[in-house]
């Protein structure tokens, strides 16, 4: 199984961006799917999560202005992130439970990560 994100680049403060991250392999669902970032010095800080019943659960500083989903069908995760701030910037990493084929064993994988630049 891979996780691939994309979407991210440099963005003046105040605009916005569409993450994707596309999961691809035997996969039987995607269970849970969260988004975090790391800043430069800083460890990797929760931005959001999405599980099933399409549950969404937003670190404090995505509230109100990110918004994770999902389509399951093509097992893409999404996280679209309005009034940017110089703040947001990070690398953004996906992390998936995603149940294999063909017997459904959960495992966790993280994606390679996609670089945010919001600038002033």
């Amino acid at each position: 199984v891979q996780l691939v994100e994309s979407g991210g680049g440099l963005v003046q403060a105040g605009g916005s961006l569409r993450l994707s991250c596309a999961a691809s392999g035997s996969i039987l669902s995607i269970n849970v799917a969260t988004w975090f970032r790391q800043k430069p010095d800083n460890g990797r800080e929760f931005v959001a999560e999405i599980k099933n019943l399409d549950l969404t659960k937003y670190g404090e500083s995505a509230k109100g202005r990110f918004a994770i989903s999902w389509d399951k069908a093509n097992n893409t995760v999404y996280l679209q992130m309005n009034s940017l701030k110089p703040e947001d910037t990070g690398v953004y990493y996906c992390n998936a439970l995603i149940s294999l084929r063909p017997l459904g064993r959960a495992t966790s994988y993280w994606g390679q990560g996609t670089q945010v630049t919001v600038s002033s």
